[in-house]
Formats: C-alpha cells, sequence, structure tokens
C-alpha cells in the first residue's frame, strides 16, 4: 500500500529498517521529504517531485520487475508500480497461464508497452497490453523526464517527425518518459543523442532550429 507523507510524518518503530528520505530520532522512523512511503522491505519515502503519476489512458514503457501470481509487477518510472493481470496474456482464460509457467510469456527484464486501465484510489494501477507489446532485440531504451516529453514530440508532432526522418529510425515515446530507438548503431547514436539534447535544453528558446542544424551537420560529415 502507497501512502503520502509530508516532512515529519512518523512512520515505523522499526528503526532498522529504515531507508532512503527518512530519518531516525529516539528509535523511530520519521519522513524526511515529501513523498510516497514504501514499506515493503527497508520504510523508504520516493520524493513525488518531478515523478511521472500514472493516469487511466497513459500509453507506457515498462519493465517486468516480480512474478507474483496472478500478476507480473511492473516498473513505469513512477513512486507506483502497476499490475498486470495474466488474463491480458490469457485472451481471458486465467486457466491458461500457471503460476510456474508465467515466466515463459513475460520474463524479469522484460521490456512491455501497456495502457494504463485503471488508477484506484489507494494508487494500485492497473495495465492492459498494446498490440506488439513486446519489445527487445536490436534496440535502446532511454530515459528522460516525463515533463520533456511534450518538448521532444514537439507542437503537432513537427519534432519528432523531424528526428525520425534525419535520424532514419523508429522511435517511440511513451508517456511516462521512456523511449524506444530502434535503428543501425550510428543511427541510434545520434537519435539518442539528440533526444537527451532536447531534454536537457527544453526550457531554451529556438530549439527547434538548433537540432534541425545539428541533424544536418551530420549529413554534411558524412557527405
Amino acid at each position: 500500500m502507497y501512502k503520502v507523507v509530508i516532512p515529519g510524518d512518523f512512520l515505523s518503530e522499526e528503526a532498522n529498517r529504515a531507508g532512503e528520505g527518512t530519518y531516525v530520532d529516539d528509535g523511530k522512523v520519521y519522513a524526511m521529504k515529501y513523498g510516497i512511503m514504501d514499506d515493503k522491505e527497508e520504510i523508504k519515502v520516493v520524493g513525488l517531485a518531478g515523478k511521472y503519476v500514472p493516469s487511466k489512458g497513459d500509453i507506457v514503457i515498462g519493465k517486468i520487475v516480480e512474478i507474483s501470481f496472478p500478476y507480473w509487477i511492473v516498473d513505469i518510472a513512477s513512486p507506483y508500480e502497476a499490475r498486470l493481470h495474466i488474463s491480458e496474456l490469457a485472451k481471458g482464460d486465467e486457466r491458461r497461464i500457471e503460476f510456474g509457467s508465467m515466466n515463459k510469456y513475460l520474463y524479469l527484464g522484460d521490456l512491455i508497452v501497456a495502457k494504463v486501465l485503471n488508477v484506484d484510489a489507494m494508487m494500485r494501477v492497473d495495465l492492459a497490453l498494446k498490440d506488439e507489446f513486446k519489445i527487445g532485440g536490436r534496440g535502446r531504451l532511454i530515459e528522460i523526464s516525463h515533463t520533456k516529453v511534450p518538448r521532444v514530440i514537439g507542437r503537432s508532432g513537427s519534432m519528432i517527425k523531424m528526428l525520425k526522418e534525419k535520424c532514419n529510425c523508429f522511435i517511440f515515446i511513451a508517456k511516462n518518459g521512456r523511449i524506444w530507438i530502434k535503428g543501425s548503431d550510428d543511427e541510434m547514436n545520434r537519435a539518442s543523442q539528440v533526444v537527451l539534447m532536447i531534454a536537457n535544453e527544453a526550457h531554451t528558446s529556438g530549439l527547434t532550429d538548433r537540432v534541425g542544424d545539428f541533424l544536418d551537420s551530420f549529413k554534411k560529415r558524412r557527405g
């Protein structure tokens, strides 16, 4: 269960479990910052500032981090983990996937493209799978702040269109700030470099022109 806490909130009397974002006073654990309390193993507080908070309908790239029948637990680059129910792969027939065979479908570390199906009042996040949901192989995953995603996409998709055309890459941008790039090594290097440039300079003016000039310089050097 996730709980929003503020600095000074009492968390636990188990001082030996105190972790990141907490402090111990007189043998008791307190929150050091505003954020989400996570007490799965050690007790820690994950800061909310700048963190991706999922909303229903978001398309995300997630990573399988745990198998807990009947769910795969998915890291979605958020303080909140997400759950993927076996029915998403079993087409509604839960008997087709047993606990011991779940890793045959999705294993730890696998990357998936999913849609946020629901977020309840306790911030339990349920996912639905998208078509061609599993990604991997010859490609590269990079991560930026989810707040910079609109800048990478650009107005009416102008920036991402230019990136795809000039980098000659497949580029998929998820709402949670994860980006999957697929192409040759040189193309992926170039696209990754430019995406990170956009994220770092998102607040500056004239960025689109600078990105265009930067990409054109590659062609001139290769020519």
